[in-house]
């Protein structure tokens, strides 16, 4: 993640065979075409849906300047407890609206004794700039270097959480984060309702849009694969990972959650639920459950070699 690519564009082959359709139709399809890839991926808002002090917690608002020269905003969510917290969990979002719509998938935490952080990508909320992969994979890095900074030398457990979308990223970033021995180490992975792949999902969905449905091998082949979870995600253990997907997922299928179980190393775990895309922690055994996550990680690991 230390150098941007450039976004890839559409071959001028296959541009020329898009204008070979009829002038209003080739219009229409082009600006699709055009920009689809990265709508596959990114829908943000700048409304503000609510702000963690609606829902009785104690906040900070953080902003963070990229290295390509965008600002980020993220929230800071300490610890309802008068102990030390038990550890820290840094949140990556879901791929619509903006953190503030998000923020409920968390919001039970800091009453369980954990820290919560928290940021928007860039063209999300108060984040600047646009969204593409390239520069949101550099947000979350540049968060998680925040975060490490503030944790110091706590020694607190750390735990990435990442949904949908985030966990995509969750996936190339922890990957990254173990292989570098970067500090603090993460203590545990937590993906829920992941997509297997950036390449694999686009061709699903765009597949599933008549307009792009002819077109929706190729297009899915200018997006980059340098971070496919299915290829990165074994690069996490010793890391212990929890991957979470709903058998009525609607939006990410079942099957993208088999796919990163079957690729992940030891430690791995999976959860099966039976919840809306997102929803998982509306329901309390499923808060319960990755509670248990990661209250195991605080105990001696085995050597398994």
């Amino acid at each position: 993640m230390a150098g941007r690519h450039p976004r890839l564009l559409l071959s001028q082959r296959f541009i020329q065979r898009a204008v070979t359709l009829s002038a209003r139709t080739a219009a229409l399809a082009l600006v699709v075409l055009l920009t689809s890839c990265s709508s596959v991926f990114f829908y943000p808002d700048k409304v503000t849906y609510i702000t963690p002090d609606r829902l009785n917690l104690d906040y900070q608002d953080v902003y963070l300047d990229t290295a390509d020269g965008e600002t980020l905003h993220g929230w800071w969510l300490p610890a309802m407890s008068e102990e030390p917290a038990k550890g820290t969990i840094y949140y990556l979002h879901g791929n619509a609206q903006n953190v503030s719509a998000h923020i409920f998938n968390v919001a039970w935490l800091p009453e369980q004794g954990y820290n919560v952080f928290t940021i928007d990508y860039r063209g999300y909320g108060q984040s600047s700039g646009a969204p593409d992969i390239e520069g949101s994979l550099h947000d979350v890095e540049t968060g998680l270097r925040w975060l490490a900074q503030r944790q110091g030398e706590s020694h607190q457990p750390l735990f990435l959480l990442g949904q949908s979308l985030g966990g995509a990223l969750g996936i190339a970033l922890a990957s990254e984060w173990v292989q570098r021995d970067e500090q603090p180490a993460l203590n545990g992975v937590i993906l829920d309702g992941t997509f297997s792949g950036f390449r694999l999902i686009a061709r699903e969905k765009l597949g599933e849009f008549w307009l792009t449905w002819p077109f929706h091998i190729p297009l899915s082949q200018t997006i980059p694969d340098d971070y496919e979870g299915v290829d990165r995600i074994a690069a996490i253990s010793p890391v212990p990972v929890m991957i979470i997907h709903s058998e009525r997922d609607g939006i990410i299928p079942f099957e993208h959650g088999v796919r990163l179980y079957q690729a992940a190393k030891q430690p791995k775990e999976f959860l099966s639920t039976d919840t809306p895309h997102g929803a998982t922690f509306i329901i309390p055994a499923y808060r319960e459950a990755m509670l248990e996550f990661m209250e195991r990680q605080f105990l001696p690991r085995k050597n398994t070699k």
